[in-house]
């Protein structure tokens, strides 16, 4: 297909900002802040503090201005008023200073309240010039490897040897993700807050260059860039090195100023969805997801299929377990015969074998006939074992033979080299120094049912799509300016024809009396339709099954008050499926294409599935499989099944004519594209295009 474009991202070196040896602080308050949680972390490198009239802050002496500095500091942390901040910037940067956090708010986040809030972020990026900033308006960075941190605040993240990257716009959310007891190695923790310079996307890529990140996670509210998304999920592909996002979002968007179906099924939360999916990048809905997910991808990274096992010594908790993944991407698959074998063995004749499996508490407090037991079910060549487990209260409980039970999880792991996970269904129910452990033996800690269910859908996802091809470059091309057409239904099917999607014989008449000749001439029965009107089923401009002559006539004559044109087709065969094929523009991705339930089922059913373009017939006949209307392309209950193969080739013929006309191509809408039985083809009953001139 034509018309994408090798995407690229302005990043920035940010290595010596997130990595430094010598730290600069200016400021009163937040400055010596920063230095006391450098010291709490044990930063080996230098501060150097910058105070107008200070002498001393935390012990270090102060210097009175950038110049005075000793040396060109790797990492600056701005903690002045606004219009300082930008004075201080300029300098860094004249020296060449690997970068600054700025901290000060009052640009564009408060341009609603400011009149220079805007002009003053613009004139603060242009200060910087080469030089590489962090904000204004965040907190700055915790680099948990090397004890260095821009950070003005309390933290509750640890020095690690290696962990995951968190990055949110959010400095709230990252002092909450900071506190967090279930024993996620916290790499890096980085707020970006406006981004007037530095996306998330550039912090993650340069978070993701150092061989101690396992993963990275982000908390965003909008992309700063598509490209940069592009290039981090290409570069998180070659390091195999996992990205999880958590994108807000989800709530009902206003719609664009439309007149075709396709809106109502392309919401840009879905849009995002397909874009992460494309590239991917795993998503998850919750805070609680995204820490259980990159605990699972910081142990054994992306899953190698979505295969699970799950063990509990209850029924309640196994169906609970049944349950969280009913309707996911999760295969909780069947046991083998010598899996079988082995568990009758060790378990007894009155537990019944299946996956989810309740083993009952026959081997309770039993280390080897457990270990033997957990060996047996984690020998089935499942991508991750599940062992539900919930610790009792220490202060309170003897829990003993939980932990024996959590010794026999280990050494089955161990025996049969398999990814284990033992899972607490109340978070409170795993102890942080208890999660460590797992941590330390390779046994992912889990807090939640539902978050683990979720978190191992996610890494099997990435999994899968690191074992296809990767994806075309995204379309990027810019949309030109000028005046919105609508064609009529005639031109639009005759551009779509060309293209080589299949549309009815027809012609235009432009009286009743012509309608009826054109009709006699294409052959009864025909389909009559008034032009030029949207939604015309609503408007009664459409007759179908026209027999003959008179009946032609008169339909034409009800419509010629809405109309001063018809057009007349030659009927479809009853369809097996009906199908809405769509293009709308979006502001993330450009145009995307939709497929759905279509005809009337369109609003109904919201059974759709979207692409990101350009597209192939195996990414198209991937979306069409998660319809539930491929049940009837199939043969639902014996019937007539579809042309699938046609269906496929007229929905990529629709994608590459979308490509084609990127720059001018608003809106294009298929509804429905009648799906003959096999061997028929699949023929476009109803286009509507909007383009600009």
């Amino acid at each position: 297909m034509e018309g994408s474009l090798q995407l690229t991202t302005g990043s920035r070196p940010l290595d010596r900002l997130i990595r430094p040896r010598t730290i600069a602080v200016f400021g009163g308050k937040e400055a010596r802040r920063v230095i006391e949680q450098c010291d709490k972390m044990g930063f080996a490198g230098e501060i150097w503090p910058v105070h107008p009239k200070l002498d001393a802050i935390e012990g270090r002496r102060c210097y009175r201005s950038v110049d005075d500095l000793p040396a060109t500091p790797d990492a600056a942390f701005v903690g002045v008023n606004r219009s300082l901040t930008v004075e201080i910037v300029r300098a860094l940067s004249a020296i060449g200073a690997g970068g600054a956090v700025c901290y000060a708010s009052g640009f564009s986040e408060a341009a609603g309240e400011l009149a220079d809030a805007t002009d003053l972020q613009a004139a603060l990026v242009e200060a910087a010039g080469t030089m590489p900033i962090i904000g204004p308006n965040c907190y700055g960075l915790i680099n948990g490897l090397d004890g260095a941190l821009l950070w003005p605040d309390q933290h509750g993240i640890g020095r690690v040897e290696k962990g995951v990257a968190i990055l949110t716009q959010s400095s709230n959310i990252a002092i909450n993700l900071s506190m967090q007891r279930r024993g996620l190695p916290i790499a890096y923790l980085m707020t970006a807050g406006n981004q007037a310079q530095t996306g998330l996307c550039d912090m993650a890529l340069a978070a993701l260059e150092d061989p101690r990140v396992t993963a990275v996670g982000l908390h965003v509210e909008g992309f700063d860039s598509l490209a940069a998304l592009q290039v981090l999920s290409d570069r998180s592909r070659e390091l195999r090195k996992p990205v999880v996002v958590l994108k807000v979002g989800k709530s009902e968007q206003a719609r664009l100023a439309t007149v075709s179906h396709t809106a109502s099924l392309a919401g840009g939360d879905a849009v995002a969805s397909a874009v992460l999916a494309r590239l991917g990048i795993g998503r998850v809905s919750t805070l609680p997801e995204l820490l259980e997910t990159l605990k699972l991808l910081h142990v054994a990274g992306a899953l190698s299929s979505n295969r699970l096992s799950s063990m509990s010594c209850s029924g309640g908790e196994a169906s609970l377990v049944a349950d969280a993944a009913w309707g996911s991407a999760i295969d909780f698959g069947p046991l083998k015969a010598e899996q079988r074998t082995l568990l009758r063995e060790s378990l007894g004749a009155m537990v019944t074998l299946s996956n989810p499996l309740d083993y009952h508490t026959f081997v309770w407090g039993d280390f080897d006939r457990q270990r033997a037991a957990f060996a047996a079910m984690f020998a089935g060549d499942f991508a991750l074992n599940l062992l539900v487990l919930d610790l009792p209260r220490n202060d309170r409980c003897d829990d003993a033979d939980w932990i024996t039970t959590i010794d026999a999880v280990t050494a089955a792991a161990c025996d049969t080299g398999a990814l284990a996970g033992i899972v607490a269904t109340l978070p409170d129910n795993m102890p942080e120094e208890v999660a460590l452990r797992l941590m330390k033996a390779g046994i992912v800690p889990f807090c939640g049912i539902d978050e683990t269910i979720a978190a191992a859908a996610v890494a099997s996802a990435i999994g899968s799509a690191w074992q296809k091809p990767a994806a075309l470059p995204l379309l990027a091309i810019r949309p030109i300016v000028g005046e919105l057409e609508t064609l009529n239904e005639f031109d639009a099917k005759a551009e779509l024809a060309g293209c080589g999607v299949s549309v009815p014989r027809g012609m235009v008449a432009d009286s009743p009396e012509q309608a009826a000749e054109r009709a006699a001439s294409l052959g009864f029965p025909v389909a009559l339709k008034g032009l030029g009107i949207d939604h015309k089923s609503e408007a009664g401009a459409v007759f179908l099954n026209l027999c003959d002559h008179k009946q032609v006539e008169q339909a034409a004559k009800g419509m010629a008050p809405i109309a001063s044109q018809f057009l007349v087709e030659a009927m479809i065969e009853r369809p097996v499926a009906e199908l809405i094929v769509g293009a709308i523009r979006d502001p993330l991705a450009g145009l995307v294409l939709t497929l759905g339930a279509g005809g009337i089922l369109v609003e109904l059913l919201q059974d759709s599935a979207i692409l990101t373009l350009p597209t192939t017939e195996p990414a198209i006949l991937e979306a069409i499989s998660s319809l539930k209307i491929k049940k009837l392309i199939d043969g639902y209950r014996n019937a007539t099944g579809g042309d699938l193969i046609a269906t496929i080739k007229t929905v990529a013929a629709t994608a590459d004519y979308v490509v084609k006309n990127a720059a001018t191509l608003e809106e294009l809408d298929l509804n429905p594209l009648m799906i003959l039985k096999n061997g028929h083809g699949a023929v476009a009953a109803d286009a509507l295009i909007r383009q600009r001139r």
